[in-house]
């Protein structure tokens, strides 16, 4: 055999060997040497031998091209002398020909080709997650292909890596040839398969049917479930007839479930799962388990503003509003007398099926302070208590825990005109009152202060300023009728105009002044309407000014003694009334005995509070009784202010009266 290094040794060419040989001789394969080397070629070459990281590779050049040893792979071994192997010619180094190969590149080059030549975009393929990489995961389907982060699942995972080292299918969805780069989704192969699957699953599936799926996603709201094809969402209100906080209490991701179809919305391809619908309602027998006025005990499970929610049973809750907590107690807040978790023993005092609401109260569990009112506060009983509030229309004063009184400013006092209690009472004082009216019904007590003492009109006053006694007073004010002459402390009589000079007065500014002490002559008092007539015409027996103040002089004008202005009759006249002082008409009395207590009005004002926020729930306690107090009730300021106008109403007439009195006398 010819020793083919020789050939290698000398350069002959296949030209040379044939012109030497005859052209019947035949190169042998073994002696056979490339003239020239394409770099970018993969080649087949016979390993020779391993010189310590470098391996060998005869390729049929005129020298030996090397290769880099920790290109073969551990399940490959050690490349032997004699394997054949294909190599990527990647350069010649130097001038003496040393060739540079690569095995690794020449495989990836082949994988490649195999890949391709199998598979195109579109096609579907399987591949093992190799690692995670900056965006994504390394998938090997033959060759590395990316498989982006967004195109893992239908919902990004929170953590990719967790596919690592697991077979997953694809849909490939680019393939670059000049890159040798392939993109694969998972993500989009998932969707078209889903799409088939819902397109057939909305066909078969109705309201009403069980079918099982997947817990895939838990949000605060519910868990979304995986029927094959579509999700449905399985509220967090349909997963329990009980109450729970979160979903995680009942579900929990890649849990398999049987739930119940309870809509269908065909356009929009959504449907709403019921787990809770499997079971039987707690409410079909709710009148039959806990029916009105019977005491049931249960577990405060949450607490709001406007009251407490009570667990009687799973699925089953009932509210004991504020207002029925306590009879006496006055709560800011249910949690001054409970808290979640406490065991608490209520009655049922309403139920609305339809709505599932149970109305509890917790304070009928006790005996009812107001039962017992009438017979412990009987009417003309004298009591005590504490002012718990004041208002402009009177006092509410505590006469027992969660029982309190309404004493009104017109029954304060005899003679004081207020406008406001606090003129006379402050918070915290104690007080001594009588029991005027009991309303149990209403639960209103009207209390009085001033019916303690006796009435001055009927005793002091009519015995102190007796008709035809001259008394001292002080001018207070002064108005187009007449003066108001203050003779003591929180008692005015009425100077009337005509009665200031033995001469017409127009302006009785010109003859007095507010602060002046005057004396006067007491002409009348009237205990009934509650006037005291005043004159300056000292000098004159009360006989001729009483005969005086009758027309003087006959003739069709003179006015019957109820009409004169000297007179006490009628509302007219130089009597002033005590409006603060005087007692109430029977309208007003009846509209003080039924002034709502503040707990009354807080009550009533918040019996939606269940159904509403706490803002639009809490009531001014108040303002709402003053409101009605003074809707229905009229002030002494309203009292006096009336006396007065109807007094200027009817002072022209008596005016005009005198100067006929008067011309007649002349004529």
């Amino acid at each position: 055999m010819v020793d083919r290094n020789l050939f290698r040794e000398f350069q002959i060419n296949d030209d040379d060997l044939v012109a030497v040989l005859g052209e019947d001789f035949e190169v042998p394969d073994e002696v056979y040497v490339k003239e020239t080397v394409d770099v970018n070629e993969i080649v087949t070459g016979k390993v020779l031998r391993i010189n310590g990281d470098e391996v060998l590779v005869d390729i049929g050049y005129k020298s030996e091209g090397i290769v880099l040893l920790d290109e073969w792979d551990e399940e490959e071994g050690e490349p032997e002398p004699g394997d054949t192997v294909d190599v990527l010619l990647e350069d010649v180094a130097d001038t003496h020909g040393l060739i540079l190969l690569s095995k690794r590149k020449a495989d990836r080059i082949r994988e490649w080709e195999a890949v391709t030549a199998k598979h195109g975009e579109g096609d579907v393929v399987v591949g093992e997650v190799l690692r995670k990489i900056k965006g994504g995961l390394l998938v090997d389907i033959g060759v590395n292909v990316f498989l982006p982060a967004s195109q893992v699942d239908i919902r990004r995972p929170p953590d990719i890596g967790l596919w690592v080292g697991k077979d997953i299918e694809c849909l490939i969805l680019k393939v670059d040839e000049s890159r040798r780069n392939i993109v694969v989704s998972r993500r989009k192969l998932i969707e078209e398969r889903r799409k088939e699957m819902k397109d057939k699953l909305l066909t078969k599936i109705n309201e009403g049917d069980k079918v099982k799926g997947v817990v895939k996603n838990i949000a605060d709201f519910g868990a979304f479930v995986d029927l094959g094809g579509i999700d449905g969402l399985l509220h967090i209100t349909d997963m329990s007839w009980g109450r729970i906080g979160h979903p995680t209490e009942m579900v929990s991701i890649d849990e398999e479930l049987e739930v119940v179809i309870l809509n269908i919305d065909h356009e929009n391809e959504k449907i709403a799962l019921g787990l809770k619908q499997k079971f039987p309602s707690p409410w079909d027998n709710v009148e039959t388990k806990y029916p009105v006025e019977t005491k049931v005990k249960g577990e405060v499970v949450n607490v709001m503003p406007y009251g407490a929610f009570v667990k009687l049973e799973d699925g089953i809750e009932g509210l004991v509003h504020i207002s029925e907590m306590s009879w006496t107690k006055r709560i800011n807040h249910p949690t001054e007398l409970v808290n979640i978790g406490d065991e608490v023993e209520v009655v049922v005092l309403g139920i609305n099926n339809q709505k599932q609401e149970i109305s509890l109260g917790m304070k009928q569990t006790q005996p009812n302070p107001w039962d017992e009112v009438a017979a412990n506060y009987p009417v003309g009983k004298k009591v005590t208590g504490v002012v718990r509030n004041l208002t402009n229309y009177g006092a509410f004063v505590e006469l027992q825990e969660g029982v309190d009184g309404l004493l009104h400013v017109s029954d304060m006092s005899w003679t004081r005109k207020l406008s406001h209690a606090n003129e006379m009472l402050k918070k915290g004082d104690e007080v001594e009152c009588e029991i005027l009216s009991v309303d149990e019904e209403r639960r209103r007590i009207a209390l009085g202060l001033k019916q303690l003492e006796g009435d001055p009109w009927a005793t002091d006053i009519p015995t102190r300023y007796a008709a035809g006694s001259i008394v001292k007073g002080t001018v207070t004010k002064i108005t187009n009728f007449g003066v108001f002459v203050e003779l003591e402390t929180e008692l005015e009589g009425l100077l009337h105009v005509s009665e200031l000079t033995e001469d017409k007065v127009e302006n009785a500014e010109e003859v007095v002044e507010v602060g002046q002490e005057i004396e006067v002559k007491i002409l009348r008092v009237d205990t009934e309407e509650r006037k005291i007539g005043l004159s300056r015409r000292l000098d004159a027996p009360i006989e001729e000014l009483t005969a005086a103040a009758g027309g003087g002089g006959g003739g069709g004008d003179a006015k019957t003694s109820q009409e004169l202005r000297g007179g006490t009759g009628g509302d007219s006249g130089p009597l002033f009334s005590m409006g603060g002082g005087g007692t109430a008409t029977e309208e007003q009395v009846e509209a003080e005995a039924q002034v709502e207590t503040e707990e009354e009005v807080e009550t009533e004002a918040v019996d939606a509070e269940a159904t509403s926020t706490e803002e639009e729930t809490e009531v001014a306690e108040e303002p709402a009784a003053e409101a009605e107090a003074e809707a229905e009730t009229e002030t002494s300021e309203e009292v006096s202010a009336e006396s007065e106008a109807e007094e200027v109403a009817e002072d022209p007439a008596d005016e005009a009266s005198d100067d006929g009195a008067e011309d007649e006398e002349k004529s």
